[in-house]
Formats: structure tokens, sequence, C-alpha cells
């Protein structure tokens, strides 16, 4: 081992490895094949209350009288997800990046305080970052780590880049749909080609849009299940029969809305595929059709319709997954693109849609030059696929030729925060 490890990432203090994406965000340590825990990426704000009865919610106790920040948050599904009069719902990602720094604050506060329970000045810290993260956004991680956390080390990489070498490839097509948009990014050599980095706003909230709509379109009842206090056992396409909960007053609609979404996430993973060819009426009702259960009891098959609305990942003439691929593919020099096509990885949780990687190989064919040979590279784990970039974070900060990558907490002392543009690629 060398005489880096001892410091900062051997087996005696495990490194940490953050990786914040808009659905979650992943938590663990390095050197362990799956995150310690996936806390959502939004956070519950609660108004002030009168007197604070509840220990397990923390408020500012060092903000200033004058304008003492006495809101309530509520962090994590146990705390997001009850139902509570004027809690709002916010996340702090755009686009792919932090933007909310208050509320990314409190997340990281609680899982050092209830995930890994223990002080971070003895971890050392690799965070995935959006390939296209901007100078300003990796500078104010850097001292936030280093001057709010006290971290011993601190490392920031592109999540292909990660991906890739969690599949073992240190150069790859990263295709990666999560949850608001999917992305093609080449890798060379462990970096990122980031003129050749293309994004499409179609994920998993874009599905979840089109299965709300598809839902409602057929006078489908959406109740959530934090609305049912019990249902009765009805014929396949009855009307629902179930009784309302008391509930809180003032839900807010951004609640409810991150509520609602959850729901309809659960019907696509369920319920959606994607075919292998493009979709044909005539082919889609001859595959079996797949039941499914409203929490308020309604239940009925889904047939065509669910490979229809799957479909729209694939069919837009520019932003389909699979157009997303050979666009990037063809803004790289012609050298690298065969070994692109021989190494696609797939990852994120949208790809977990049942057909996604098939069709995704099948779109890819019918681009890629005649002679080429494409091989696509899709865990079949949905913990792997999920949390691809993870994965190979907590691979990278375990390798003993990676521990004198790290900025230490030395080297930001002497030279600050632009030490992360000079070391981190």
């Amino acid at each position: 081992m060398s005489g880096g490890t001892m410091l900062y990432g051997g087996d005696e203090i495990g490194a940490l490895v953050f990786d914040p994406g808009h659905h979650s965000l992943r938590v663990g340590y390095a050197q362990e094949d799956s995150p310690k825990a996936e806390i959502p990426s939004v956070v519950g704000i609660g108004a002030a209350p009168e007197t604070n009865l509840d220990p397990e919610t923390k408020t500012d106790n060092n903000a200033t009288p004058n304008n003492a920040d006495q809101r309530k948050f509520y962090v994590d599904t146990n705390y997001v997800n009850v139902p509570r009069s004027q809690m709002e719902v916010q996340t702090y990602m755009k686009d792919g990046m932090i933007e909310n720094w208050d509320l990314f604050e409190k997340v990281i506060d609680y899982a050092y305080a209830n995930v890994i329970q223990s002080e971070p000045e003895y971890h050392p810290v690799l965070f995935s970052e959006a390939s296209w993260n901007v100078r300003n956004n990796r500078e104010k991680l850097t001292e936030l780590m280093f001057e709010k956390y006290n971290v011993p080390a601190f490392f920031l990489v592109k999540n292909a880049v990660l991906a890739a070498f969690s599949s073992g490839r240190a150069t790859a097509l990263v295709v990666d749909s999560g949850a608001t948009h999917t992305s093609a990014v080449p890798v060379h050599e462990g970096y990122v080609l980031s003129q050749a980095v293309v994004k499409s706003p179609l994920g998993g909230d874009f599905l979840s849009r089109q299965c709300r709509q598809h839902l409602e379109k057929h006078g489908i009842d959406l109740s959530p299940v934090y609305k049912i206090a019990s249902k009765d056992v009805v014929k396949e396409r009855d009307n629902a029969r179930f009784t309302l909960r008391k509930l809180p007053e003032n839900l807010t609609q951004s609640w409810q809305n991150y509520m609602l979404q959850l729901m309809m996430q659960d019907f696509q993973m369920n319920v959606l595929q994607v075919l292998e060819n493009p979709y044909d009426e005539r082919v889609a009702a001859q595959i079996p059709t797949v039941h499914y259960e409203f929490p308020n009891g309604y239940h009925q098959d889904f047939g065509s319709e669910r490979f229809k609305i799957a479909e729209s990942l694939f069919d837009n003439a520019m932003l389909g997954a699979g157009q997303l691929a050979s666009t990037s593919v063809g803004m790289c020099d012609a050298d690298v693109r065969l070994s692109l096509f021989g190494s696609v990885v797939v990852t994120g949780g949208n790809t977990l849609l049942q057909g996604f990687p098939e069709r995704l190989n099948r779109d890819l064919q019918l681009r890629a030059p005649s002679n080429t040979r494409l091989k696509m590279i899709s865990a079949n784990g949905s913990v792997e696929r999920r949390f691809g970039a993870w994965i190979g974070g907590s691979i990278l900060a375990s390798i003993g030729t990676f521990q004198q990558m790290w900025i230490s907490s030395q080297e930001y002392e002497e030279a600050g925060k632009s030490q992360v543009e000079r070391k981190c690629p």
C-alpha cells in the first residue's frame, strides 16, 4: 500500500463518495459495492413553529437573531413523505448542477449525522459532478468541503468518467438517462471530451408527466397513497371504493406534486416498456399486457399504450437517445469513434425501463458506420445501473495509485479553491 493510503484512503479511515443527482444523492464509503444511503434530492421546508417540540428536526441555532432562520427542514424519505401543513418541497439541483447551496448543506449535514455518523474531518471526500459543471460551482463545492466540513482531502470527478470506470472502461460513450435529462458523454482515457457532450431534457420526469396526462385523459383517479385510509377490493376497471384519510390542512401544491410524481414513477417502472423497433400498433398489441393496481384500489391491464408512452424517449428526431449517442460520437475525432462505439455504457435510473438498452443498441446500429463493432455495456442489476457513477467513485477512491491525486487540506490552505481546476480535470 502506498504511504498516502494510511493518511487518507486506507482501511483505517475510509474515503466517502457523494454522487448528487436530480432524483437522489447517493452517499457511502469507498470500497463498498453500493451506497450506504440514497437521499431524495428534495428538502421539505416547513413554516416556523411556535415552539419547537420536535427534537428530530433541526433549526439553525447559530442564525443571527434579527433574521433568524426559524424554518424547519425535513430531509430524507421518512420526513419528506409525511403530510404536513404548509411544508413546501424544493430541490437543490438544476440542470445537473447544485443550485441551492443552503438546502444542499442541510442534506450533507444530515448525511454526516445520520448516515456516516462520523466527523467529516476524518474522511477524504470524492464528489461526482455533471460533465458540464461550471468553474464557479466546482470552486464553491471545494470551498464548502474544506471550510465548513474541514475534510482532510477532496476530489471532484465527472460522473460519466466514474460510470465508465464502474464498467471497467477508461474509454467509453456513456449514455446516462436520469430524472431530468438524458446525456451522451464520450470519455477517452479517463477524460471527458467536453466538446462532444450532448444532452436532452427527456428523462424520467418527462415520462412521469406523459403517464399522468395519459391516465388523467382516461379518467383514472390518481389519489396518492397518503390520501387513502382504506380501500375495498373491486373488479377490474370498476370504480375504486376507498375512504379518505383525514389530512392536515394547507398541504402545499409543491408537496402534493412531489407525492404524485413518486406515484407516477412507480407506475412507469412497473408498466412502461420500450419496443426493440419503432412503435408499431400491431406489434405492441400482440405483447402480453401488464396489470397494475393504483393506491386507491382501482386496477386494470395496460396494453399498447405502455409502449407508446415509452417510445417518446427514442422517436424524437433530435432528442431521441440513439440520436444523442450517434451525434456525440460524430463530434469526436475520427480515430476515437471506433473505440467509443466499442463500449457504450448505459447508466442512470431511467435506463431501467424494460427494453431501454436493447432499443438503444438497435438505434445505434442503424446509425453507426457499417464496419463498426458495436458493444453495449449495461449492468444487469438495478443497483449497478442506478448507481453507476457512485460505484465508479467507490472503485476510484480506493485505488492505491489514486491516493496522490487528492487535493489535501494543506494544498487548499496554500493555493485556495482554484486548486480544483488544476488538479481535477
